[in-house]
């Protein structure tokens, strides 16, 4: 039926659409959340990114009014966790806790990923930036990062070190080093920083970059710590140099770790869950806890996130090229 209106109705009608349609993403905004938020977190438990999600997830929970439920769904280097926020309803109640590493270092990777973080995925809030620590074994006798690079140069591939998956970026530390110094080790990847912790307590293997899941037993003498991967020195080991210090200039193996979030969701809760994020961030206490970690708080807006994100793909994309890294 042709309904027959005059000009100013119709100007009328026409302007209530358009403020109807304005209306609609902000109350979506206004009414989110109405119900618990999921955080999947692609890695096991144990790692970087579990204790991560599981520092901000209470604070995060009290800020929204919700509950925040960290779930676990590790496998491969993080794409099925990926996979499976990447195609969850965009409707915000599904969150991404991961390292840069899935969105960055991933597509240089796997030719046939089951979906594009880049496209399929919208960065929401940085976490914390996350250094590298190269940890050995006890037993290997190395006092520093010079006798440690001679002992790998005078023992070529009898030396191992392992990491939580091939292209994690403890992984791709090792793989920086070895191409800057011309030595060579034997890559032991696990399914997790947990599992190959425990594995390099038990020697299974003499060192790794260790992304902070460690530095207890570094502390308790179990581990020995010989330099920070990171261009600046930790707070924690303020006298242990950076690998830059002991040679290797330049050396940058740091990480960040983030929430994302399906690509359709309204930019009105992206921007929400950013804010909040960077409030969360600013508390001592909790800056406190990712220090303890081995790294910290990086509160950034949305743009400034995917912004690193795409200096880290470039980066660490030429050394996996011209490394010829392939994963498992």
């Amino acid at each position: 039926m042709k309904l027959n209106l005059n000009p100013m109705r119709r100007t009328l009608l026409a302007a209530a659409l358009v403020a109807t349609a304005g209306v609609l993403p902000a109350a979506h905004a206004q009414s989110w959340p109405s119900k618990p938020v999921k955080v999947i977190v692609n890695f096991p438990p144990g790692g970087a990114a579990d204790q991560l999600a599981r520092i901000v997830s209470q604070p995060l929970s009290e800020a929204l009014g919700q509950p925040v439920v960290v779930e676990n769904r590790g496998g491969a280097g993080g794409n099925i966790g990926g996979d499976a926020v990447a195609k969850s309803p965009a409707d915000g109640y599904t969150l991404l806790m991961s390292s840069g590493g899935m969105v960055s270092i991933n597509p240089h990777l796997y030719p046939k990923m089951p979906f594009d973080p880049a496209k399929d995925l919208r960065p929401v809030a940085s976490v914390a930036r996350i250094a590298v620590y190269l940890v050995t074994r006890p037993e290997l006798p190395a006092k520093n990062v010079s006798e440690f690079l001679a002992h790998l140069k005078a023992n070529p591939g009898k030396i191992s070190f392992g990491s939580p998956g091939t292209g994690s970026s403890p992984h791709l530390a090792a793989e920086l080093m070895k191409s800057m110094t011309g030595t060579y080790a034997v890559h032991v990847p696990y399914r997790g920083g947990g599992p190959a912790l425990q594995d390099l307590l038990g020697g299974q293997f003499d060192f790794w970059f260790d992304p902070g899941v460690g530095l207890p037993h570094v502390r308790s003498g179990k581990l020995k710590l010989l330099a920070v991967g990171s261009p600046k020195r930790s707070p924690l080991f303020p006298d242990v140099p950076t690998m830059n210090e002991a040679g290797l200039k330049g050396f940058d193996a740091d990480s960040f770790f983030g929430l994302y979030a399906p690509a359709g969701v309204p930019n009105e809760v992206i921007n929400r869950v950013n804010t909040e994020m960077n409030k969360i961030l600013a508390n001592q206490a909790i800056r406190d806890r990712i220090v303890a970690l081995g790294g910290e708080a990086a509160p950034m807006t949305p743009a400034e996130f995917g912004t690193r994100a795409a200096a880290d793909s470039k980066r660490f994309g030429d050394l996996i090229k011209s490394r010829g890294i392939k994963p498992d």
